[in-house]
């Protein structure tokens, strides 16, 4: 079957060499006339005082968030070392014996789960989004983007309890998880209405994530990849200048041989690419924050006058608030209803147990990798010389690149390198989140898998030829859509995710 998958990639990329311009250009033509109405509504603004304009969907997700931190008692704070705990398999003997809880133990690792979800999340939202955020919001940005990050860890607990709660478990052992799965079951134990309801959002939301996958989980991040690749090159004058449908081959077959082994091998790979990528920034950062000691109180001097008195800032301090909530909720991702796809193949027989896991995935990704990219940044930017605050900038990577450069001349090709392994680590983990939903929408059959993963790595190499702007407008949209029927799931099931959490906690305590 492999050899088979990647014959027929092969096949398709000697008729897509001939066709690739014209192609590229007439789907891009036809997204644009027929979707943009379904992109414009999902990025509609609700309008606040100084001209600020935000998403709507950014105010539900954090409202959402605020509701349900406050529901659980701070859980975000109060779980926070149980939940490392259960990463360092403190309690794995107990969640893995009997029967009591949900059924069936699993495919992967806490710690697994955890690298999987991150892999999806960790991208170039870290680095080009941080920089923008910055740029409009000013300094002070970078407080309310913690602030969301912490908020939002409670949401990831609150979704991925009730994946594990959930998920179905076949004979041989595969988990099927997400979303689909709560908003169906879930909403069919309260009634036949809430049944049908819960069916038709759980279709909705599926077909969203499939959509989701293969534009800004695969094309974009494959578009993305081949620039840092053709940047780290030489540019202009490097060998594979122009020539991204033999890059997006060659990414393709190497993500293809990743994602057949399904759950299983992506987390083999994650949970050993996401510290070594991750680390590697950090690093990096962490190196030019103490080179630059002397300016690190100036920076969260910034950072905290900011937040509450940003002075040429759009919107002042209203204007700082939204730009880093709206980073933080894009970033981790928090309500959108991905990360309970990867966090349900987690091994345990307890549903909070994996719940708390994931409250950590908001606080790596938006409280240290976030605020790291920005530290940088204001500590760099002392001169105004990496950026001018209230003025957006066009390219983030570029800024984000020339703040690193100022302490660390060789950074712009550690930063090519990250972004290729982000941008790899997302399309692998992404993979996965659109067959869970392409096996809900259609069947598990071995046929229907293979099928969506060959598609899947067609539109690797798409994505990496073609600059499809409408298609990746329109997938980011249905993306941010998911959040709809997530949420509505997430307010209905509460009272349940309280329950698992109790019972855990009972159990540990014993």
């Amino acid at each position: 079957m492999k050899k088979t998958i990647l014959s027929s990639l092969l096949l398709l990329s000697q008729f897509a060499l001939a066709q690739e311009k014209t192609l590229s250009e007439k789907i891009d033509s036809v997204f644009k006339d027929n979707t943009t109405w379904f992109v414009e509504s999902m990025n509609s603004p609700i309008h606040f005082p100084g001209g600020v304009e935000v998403p709507w969907v950014l105010v539900v997700l954090v409202t959402a968030a605020c509701f349900f931190t406050l529901y659980f008692g701070f859980i975000n704070f109060r779980g926070f070392g149980l939940a490392v705990d259960i990463v360092r398999g403190k309690y794995d003997d107990l969640e893995n014996k009997g029967s009591e809880g949900t059924s069936g133990n699993g495919e992967v690792s806490h710690f697994q789960a955890l690298a999987t979800a991150l892999s999806a999340t960790v991208g170039l939202g870290n680095i080009a989004g941080v920089a923008i955020a910055i740029s409009i919001g000013g300094p002070g940005a970078t407080f309310w983007m913690i602030i969301a990050g912490l908020l939002g860890m409670t949401t990831k607990f609150v979704e991925c309890t009730l994946g594990l709660k959930y998920r179905d478990i076949d004979a041989d052992g595969t988990v099927h998880g997400g979303a689909m799965y709560y908003l169906t079951k879930g909403f069919a134990k309260k009634g036949d209405f809430l049944g049908v309801i819960g069916k038709i959002l759980a279709v909705f939301f599926a077909i969203f994530c499939v959509g989701g996958s293969f534009g800004i989980g695969s094309m974009f991040q494959a578009n993305q990849a081949f620039k840092a690749f053709e940047g780290i090159t030489g540019g202009e004058n490097s060998f594979i200048f122009g020539k991204g449908l033999y890059f997006g081959i060659a990414v393709s077959i190497l993500v293809g041989v990743v994602i057949i082994g399904g759950i299983k091998s992506i987390a083999r790979v994650t949970d050993k690419l996401v510290p070594f990528m991750v680390g590697t920034y950090c690093l990096a950062g962490l190196f030019i924050l103490f080179a630059n000691y002397q300016a690190i109180p100036q920076a969260f001097c910034q950072i905290f006058s900011g937040a509450f008195h940003a002075e040429g800032i759009a919107g002042g301090v209203i204007g700082a608030m939204i730009s880093g909530f709206k980073r933080a909720a894009f970033s981790n991702e928090a309500g959108i209803g991905s990360a309970p796809i990867a966090h349900s193949a987690a091994k345990t027989n307890y549903a909070a147990s994996e719940g708390l896991v994931a409250l950590l995935e908001p606080f790596i990704d938006t409280v240290v990798i976030c605020t790291m990219t920005a530290l940088v940044i204001v500590v760099s930017n002392v001169d105004g010389s990496v950026m001018q605050y209230g003025q957006k900038v066009s390219e983030g990577v570029l800024a984000t690149s020339v703040a690193f450069k100022e302490t660390l001349s060789f950074f712009p090709y550690i930063l090519s390198l990250v972004v290729m392994m982000f941008a790899i680590s997302t399309m692998i983990s992404w993979s996965y989140y659109g067959l869970q939903a392409w096996t809900y929408l259609f069947s598990k059959s071995k046929f229907s898998e293979y099928l969506y993963k060959i598609i899947f790595c067609i539109t690797i190499w798409i994505g990496s030829a073609a600059s499809l702007n409408a298609v990746i407008d329109f997938t980011d949209a249905m993306i941010f859509a998911m959040m709809v029927p997530n949420i509505i799931g997430l307010v209905v099931l509460l009272p349940e995710v309280k329950e698992e959490l109790n019972r855990y906690l009972q159990a540990i305590k014993k």
